[in-house]
């Protein structure tokens, strides 16, 4: 028999991911222009972060703000003992936009982090894009497994998400710099699932200590969408 937990658990996933597969009719989009930028420099640096970007907390307590930095604001996680993300919908077509740039920068990590061990799967941040099929890429900085691991975290009944990981960046060395990566998120989709890419629908930043009870900080700048590759440069420091 299903304990109590794990149905309390079971309702917390759905309130917080579910809602990322179902986009409303004002969604932003980038199915016509072929590119597609989200980044906080046009929010006023403050407490709390404002539509059309939401806040959803799985556990402790989410502080999440805009900061301001030469060049425009940015996105400050700080997550002590907690789990939550920040997400927007969006509406696009990843044949015509396959290539996926963002830069982050993670100034404190929790030290035991790692996706391969389900009791130490605590990560600063995380970089995670919900297609209408209820099929989700995770892109991670982690603590302690090597750039390039792949894992599963999908999960079946009654939710049926299939869950693909990959640590893009690993370990403390470039902590406190701007790191921009770039995906061809078409080739990782169809490496990962072996078919089409069906509409994206969602995407999440997300930082999670509630395993590890650990403290992690970091900031994103942007998350851009294009037709063609923005750069010749996988993980570059700035």
């Amino acid at each position: 028999m299903r304990s109590s937990k794990h149905y309390k658990w079971l309702a917390v996933f759905l309130l917080l991911f579910v809602p990322l597969l179902f986009v409303p009719a004002d969604a932003v989009s980038g199915a016509q222009g072929r590119s597609l930028n989200l980044d906080f420099s046009g929010i006023p640096a403050g407490e709390g972060v404002p539509l059309p970007w939401k806040i959803r907390l799985k556990e402790g307590k989410a502080d999440a703000s805009i900061a301001s930095e030469k060049g425009g604001n940015i996105l400050h996680l700080i997550c002590r003992e907690s789990s939550f993300s920040v997400e927007r919908d969006v509406s696009l077509d990843i044949a015509d936009s396959p290539h996926l740039s963002w830069t982050w920068k993670v100034v404190r990590a929790p030290v035991f982090g790692d996706v391969r061990k389900r009791r130490y799967n605590d990560q600063a941040l995380q970089l995670l894009v919900a297609f209408e099929n209820r099929k989700v890429i995770s892109y991670v900085w982690d603590s302690n497994a090597p750039a390039g691991t792949i894992t599963d975290e999908s999960l079946g009944w009654p939710l049926n998400l299939k869950i693909k990981v990959i640590v893009v960046k690993s370990g403390s060395e470039d902590m406190g710099k701007w790191i921009t990566h770039e995906r061809n998120i078409y080739e990782d989709y169809v490496s990962l699932f072996q078919e089409e890419p069906p509409m994206l629908r969602g995407v999440r930043i997300q930082t999670n200590t509630q395993h590890t009870m650990d403290i992690a900080e970091g900031y994103m700048r942007l998350i851009s969408f294009s037709r063609s590759s923005p750069s010749q440069s996988f993980g570059q420091v700035r």
